[in-house]
């Protein structure tokens, strides 16, 4: 037994001072990683957050201008028509569930939350369409509260690619990541990592021991 509690806490470390030089590399390749997402507001940060599930960034952000100009207020949502959001949404795939949710999100904000973005965890997952991935986005980048880290599909892909973790679930891999990584780097963690998926590391096949961090090996 101490064998083996010594044996995951030495894996626990060696673990730890991954993330801290994934971390420092990422930085320095890096340094502009940020959110990419382009909105005017704390709800339009939601709604653009939303529409990125299974959606590049750089799609969303060719809807969202159109989008944002025929619903300027969070009223307008209210009593947006399902069939003409789903136009204006539909090049970002999912469209009926995502007209479903973020119209049901908008009376949920308006009636509940009093037409404010909550800043909590636990009042983000009341809101439909919205999980710890996008939850954590919308905290960090319209209050600046960060209570975990989000896991994308560059992050759950890169997180095992770099042995970050072993796990397949976002929510273990954000367990997984929280425990090794710097609380104060949460935030920055999940920009870095996508941006490093995005420009050296991407999901369709390549030569990852080409890429900067392609000698740390990986599945």
């Amino acid at each position: 037994m101490t064998f083996l509690r010594r044996t995951k806490e030495e894996l626990d470390r060696a673990r730890a001072a991954r993330g801290r030089f994934v971390l420092r590399k990422l930085k320095r390749i890096l340094p502009e990683a940020g959110m990419m997402l382009r909105y005017g507001s704390d709800w339009e940060l939601l709604v653009a957050v939303e529409l990125s599930a299974q959606c590049t960034d750089k799609k969303v952000n060719e809807v969202t201008p159109r989008l944002f100009a025929r619903y300027p207020r969070l009223e307008d949502y209210v009593q947006a028509d399902p069939r003409e959001f789903e136009r204006l949404i539909y090049q970002t795939g999912f469209y009926r569930n995502k007209t479903k949710n973020i119209l049901a999100a908008a009376k949920m904000v308006k009636q509940k939350f009093r037409g404010k973005i909550p800043k909590t965890m636990k009042e983000m997952l009341e809101i439909p369409g919205v999980a710890r991935k996008t939850a954590n986005v919308v905290l960090g980048n319209a209050h600046g509260v960060v209570e975990g880290i989000a896991v994308d599909t560059h992050v759950k892909r890169l997180a095992r690619v770099l042995g970050l973790s072993a796990e397949h679930d976002p929510d273990k891999i954000e367990r997984d990541l929280m425990a090794i990584l710097p609380r104060k780097e949460w935030f920055h963690a999940t920009y870095l990592l996508i941006e490093y998926g995005r420009k050296y590391c991407p999901a369709r096949k390549h030569d990852q021991t080409k890429c900067p961090l392609g000698h740390l090996g990986g599945k």
